[in-house]
This record gives C-alpha cells, sequence and structure tokens, in this order.
C-alpha cells in the first residue's frame, strides 16, 4: 500500500504541473513574452518546415501538448497504481518507462525551465523510484 501510495502522489504531482501549464497556455499570459513586439513578430513569422502555422501557434501548441502528456502520464500512472498495482509493479517495461519519463522532465527542466518546475519534478521523482523499489504485497 505504501508503495501505490506513492506512485499515485508522484502521478498526481505530474498531472497537477501538466493541468496548471495548460491553464496558464490558454487562460493567463505567463507564457507570454514580456515585449509584445516579439509576440506580435511570433505571430507573423513562419516556421522553415512550413509555412501553414507562425512560430506563435507552434509555441502554443508545443505548450498545450506538453501540458496534455504531463496530464496523460499522471492519469495513467495514477489508475495503474490505483487500480491495477499488480500490473504496474509486476511489469518492469511500466515501471521503467515511468522512471524515464519523470528521469527525462528533470533532465529538460534542469536544462531549459526554471526553478518550480525542476523542485516539483524532482520530488516527483523521488517518490516515484521510493515507490518503485518498496515490496509491494
Amino acid at each position: 500500500m505504501p508503495a501505490q501510495a506513492l506512485i499515485i502522489t508522484s502521478a498526481c504531482i505530474v498531472f497537477a504541473l501538466g493541468t496548471l501549464h495548460l491553464i496558464y497556455t490558454f487562460f493567463s499570459r505567463k507564457l507570454h513574452p514580456y515585449d509584445p513586439a516579439l509576440t506580435k513578430h511570433m505571430q507573423q513569422v513562419t516556421l522553415r518546415i512550413t509555412r501553414e502555422t507562425t512560430l506563435w501557434r507552434a509555441w502554443i501548441g508545443f505548450n498545450a501538448s506538453h501540458s496534455l502528456g504531463a496530464m496523460l502520464f499522471g492519469l495513467v500512472y495514477g489508475e495503474l497504481a490505483w487500480a491495477h498495482a499488480p500490473l504496474l509493479f509486476g511489469d518492469p517495461l511500466l515501471l521503467g518507462s515511468g522512471l524515464l519519463f519523470l528521469a527525462a522532465l528533470l533532465l529538460l527542466a534542469r536544462r531549459y525551465w526554471f526553478r518550480i518546475p525542476l523542485f516539483a519534478i524532482a520530488i516527483a521523482l523521488v517518490f516515484y523510484l521510493t515507490g518503485a523499489a518498496l515490496p509491494t504485497d
């Protein structure tokens, strides 16, 4: 039971981060540049890969899909730990995939983001690792 609770807690942290990020993406200006001229320029410039979208639309889309990925992780791993613990804890691929996902988020947070998500993801990773390492009966 403690192992399940730790994985669920980890999943809830990641789900909360994803949800907050999605809210920031669509319902706030927190992910907008301070310089309005930069926002305007991003809305006009297309990408080399295609002229069908602008840098601004790609920025919003990347942020939204990033949020959805974190939310999906939280839902799937929370559900697995809650309702299908023998499946999760008995499958090294599932446990390892969750670990790799969180480790990758931690590396991205350290390299590209800021302290709050870095700290929250580090805590989620510690909970996940501890839960995965505990014996399950």
